[in-house]
């Protein structure tokens, strides 16, 4: 475990001192305990000489000294250390975090993700501290006890060894116990946050449903497992810690006899033996401390092992060499097959998109179009083939450079709970507030702007709750208008939209559309997203089927055609349907 927390930290200086320290307090309290000996043969003799006892007890009193300063400079230490130590982890992770490929932040991940850096990173700095030192005493303080009893009588230090290698045994195995009941616990809690979260965020779903205060049935069925779990691992745990505990008193019960005996056959002096007693208990206390530490070191190692998890995630392979402009907009797949691990995504995918077009991505759910348009942004790299980007493989890039020059606009627009100025100059920070304006207008955010009373400075809410989902739509746009990003890529922004929303937007993803340079890849469903394409890329199961103009697809009575009737009959009918009898106009 030592090792696992030395390879944790980047700048392991500040563990190494406060270890250092802990070793330092527990060594000398044994060095301490064994003054007893001079000092009780010199102080029970007939005639007790003070002169031989003097040396030590002042060599005593230093140490008592030094132990209480070092008592107290320890716990300063130990709440500055706990605080860094949990910053260095944190920061530690998030820069392993920002070199992960995107594709990697699945809804799981993310909550993986989320419990690591708040809770076990929290947790493996605060248990170092505050597990760490008791742990250093109950194993240093026995171990300079056996090497001073050694000096004394031989034969009570090998038996302070037996004890402990018996009693090491017992705790081995509790605590591969405790470890197997905290993995399972934690599982169960996760279980628990996932349940809690969307317990919260369906809200709206479940007063409608008559269950706000019910909860869902995943809810209770999280708490009974979490419950169960819970009682099963106190179950499993309770004979292996009871017997470490008798192995702790059988082995005291035969040291009182072992002293009785001591005195009976006067082998050993009375003042011997009643300092070997005292070092007896002082060697036993803290061995046995560590069953009561035994679940909290094995929570402690599991919190470790969820750190070095994230931490051990292959980062996204960055070239030796890497390219630092992107020539042009041209987007190319040449023979691309990715597999999302046994399931095939895409499989030999090639087509091309110039600069200055737009190319719709149509297919039925699963086909692969937004696998498509992450392996642009190199969310992935692909299994085989390749994707380039102005000529040049996407791998060949340095992944900032390249990222600079794509904008994405998702279906469900994520922004931060701040104002929208804030969340539109995220694109780029340094722009103006005439470019900031310009890409309001062409993204039809102003007229959102200026119907809110707030204006620029209207809080969005989490995630963007205040807004509409037109609205949030139009804050991404205005982000992809300020980026000035060759690349566009959008899955489809009017989908699911009013019609005026709709509108609106379609009229700035034209607008996109329109600058030479750009290129937009869109994934479509609308007829009117499919009709300003200029290139239309069918697939289905991961194959591209069809490929070529709109028009042209149209003639051939093909996939594309056969779709694209479908979005319209369906919009058509959406538009057309006759109003439910007594309903509001």
């Amino acid at each position: 475990m030592i090792r696992h927390l030395y390879r944790l930290w980047p700048h392991p200086g500040t563990l190494l001192r406060l270890g250092a320290l802990h070793a330092v307090l527990a060594v000398l309290q044994g060095l301490l305990l064994g003054l007893l000996v001079p000092i009780l043969r010199a102080l029970l003799r007939t005639e007790p000489d003070f002169a031989a006892a003097e040396p030590w007890l002042i060599a005593g009193g230093c140490g008592l000294v030094a132990y209480a300063a070092l008592t107290v400079l320890a716990t300063p230490v130990g709440f500055a250390a706990s605080m860094e130590l949990a910053a260095q982890l944190r920061r530690h992770l998030m820069r392993h975090v920002t070199t992960l490929p995107l594709g990697w932040f699945t809804a799981e991940n993310k909550t993986r993700l989320g419990r690591t850096i708040t809770t076990s990173a929290g947790g493996v700095a605060q248990l170092t501290v505050t597990i760490g030192a008791p742990a250093i005493t109950s194993v240093l303080v026995p171990v300079t006890i056996t090497v001073v009893t050694f000096f004394v009588d031989w034969r009570l230090a090998l038996f302070f060894v037996a004890v402990a290698v018996v009693a090491l045994l017992a705790l081995r195995r509790a605590g591969r116990i405790s470890a197997i009941a905290e993995v399972e616990l934690e599982r169960a809690g996760i279980e628990i946050a996932g349940r809690a979260v969307e317990f919260g965020q369906a809200q709206p779903v479940l007063r409608a449903a008559g269950h706000s205060h019910t909860g869902t049935d995943a809810m209770h069925n999280a708490l009974a497992q979490h419950r169960s779990t819970y009682r099963r691992g106190l179950r499993r745990s309770m004979l292996p810690d009871l017997s470490f505990t008798a192995v702790v008193m059988a082995g005291f019960a035969v040291m009182l006899t072992l002293g009785a005996g001591f005195l009976l056959d006067t082998t050993t002096a009375v003042a011997d033996t009643v300092a070997l007693l005292v070092l007896a208990v002082r060697f036993l206390e803290p061995l046995g401390n560590l069953i009561e530490l035994n679940g909290a070191l094995h929570a402690l190692d599991n919190n470790i092992g969820r750190v070095e998890a994230v931490l051990r995630t292959p980062a996204l392979p960055a070239p030796a060499d890497p390219i630092g402009h992107v020539p042009d907009a041209t987007i190319e797949f040449d023979e691309v097959t990715f597999r999302y691990g046994d399931t095939v995504a895409l499989s030999r995918v090639s087509f091309r998109c110039e600069p200055g077009t737009m190319t719709a991505l149509v297919g039925p759910s699963g086909s692969g179009k937004t696998t498509v348009t992450r392996l642009i942004a190199r969310f992935f790299d692909t299994d085989e083939g390749r994707v380039r980007v102005g000529g040049i493989d996407v791998r060949d890039y340095d992944q900032e450079v390249l990222l600079n020059e794509i904008a994405i606009v998702f279906q469900d627009v994520y922004l931060f709970d701040t104002t929208i100025e804030e969340n539109v100059l995220l694109a780029r920070p340094e722009a103006t507030r005439a470019e900031l304006a310009e890409a309001a207008r062409a993204a039809r955010l102003d007229e959102v702007v200026e119907r809110l009373p707030d204006g620029w400075q209207t809080r969005v809410g989490e995630g963007g709750a205040q807004l509409s989902g037109g609205e949030r739509q139009r804050v991404s746009i205005a982000r992809a208008f300020l980026k000035r990003a060759r690349i566009v890529l959008i899955d489809e922004a009017t989908s699911a939209l009013d019609p005026h929303n709709e509108q609106a937007i379609a009229a700035a993803v034209a607008d996109l559309a329109a600058d030479p340079e750009r290129t937009l890849v869109v994934i479509a469903h609308r007829p009117a997203t499919l009709a300003a394409a200029d290139r239309v890329v069918a697939l289905v199961s991961g194959r591209v089927r069809e490929s070529g103009p709109p028009e042209a697809l149209r003639e051939t009575d093909g996939i594309f055609a056969r779709l694209e009737s479908q979005y319209a009959s369906a919009h058509s009918w959406r538009v057309t349907a006759p109003r439910v009898a007594g309903s509001n106009p």
